[in-house]
């Protein structure tokens, strides 16, 4: 999968844009800025626009050619990202140290998905904010986006299971406009969650 990212964040236009998703940034407006955690944050328009609003950044992602398109362009609007090169497997943080994780797109393997998510909550302070938007089972039948193996595709089901120790949690399904690049672009069918822990 890193040889396909870097592939795909391997022209010089930014594949999904360089402005923040509309979800999350509604979302993370709402909340006082602290330390955020952006896993599989690609070429950094999300984390760029946080570090912009004052937040503390630390980011994550397999592919080399995102991460220096991401401190580019944080470069750019004169700010400074942390950025690892590094996944959900292997990624080690420090426990229960960060004020909000943000989920964008981030899909992963099924076998592994609960696993991956229960991890990445266990990096939220108690009282931290989980934000999160992807691509529901029924985005299969576009073609704006998102992995084409169903199984990687999220069910509200799945994520309730995962995400079942956060309090007022919502959770969203909906078909929406997206406007990211060349790669989300059209009418496409999200799963929108906001929680706490």
């Amino acid at each position: 999968m890193t040889e396909f990212w870097n592939e795909r964040f391997g022209d010089k236009e930014y594949a999904y844009g360089i402005k923040p998703n509309e979800f999350y940034k509604n979302q993370i407006q709402k909340i006082p800025p602290g330390k955020v955690l952006f896993p599989a944050e690609g070429e950094g328009r999300n984390a760029v626009y946080a570090a912009k609003s004052g937040w503390q950044v630390t980011a994550f992602d397999p592919s080399i050619v995102g991460k220096r398109k991401a401190e580019n362009l944080a470069a750019k609007n004169g700010v400074e990202i942390e950025y690892l090169i590094d996944n959900y497997e292997s990624v080690i943080l420090p426990q229960a140290s960060f004020d909000c994780v943000v989920l964008i797109f981030a899909h992963m393997h099924p076998i592994k998905r609960n696993e991956y998510h229960q991890k990445l909550i266990s990096f939220l302070k108690p009282g931290g904010a989980l934000i999160l938007e992807g691509f529901s089972k029924k985005q299969i039948n576009n073609d704006t986006g998102g992995p084409r193996n169903i199984d990687m595709l999220f069910s509200k089901e799945e994520l309730l299971s995962d995400f079942n120790n956060l309090s007022n949690l919502k959770i969203e399904e909906k078909d929406v406009f997206l406007n990211e690049g060349i790669y989300h672009h059209g009418v496409a069918s999200t799963i929108r969650i906001i929680g706490m822990k």
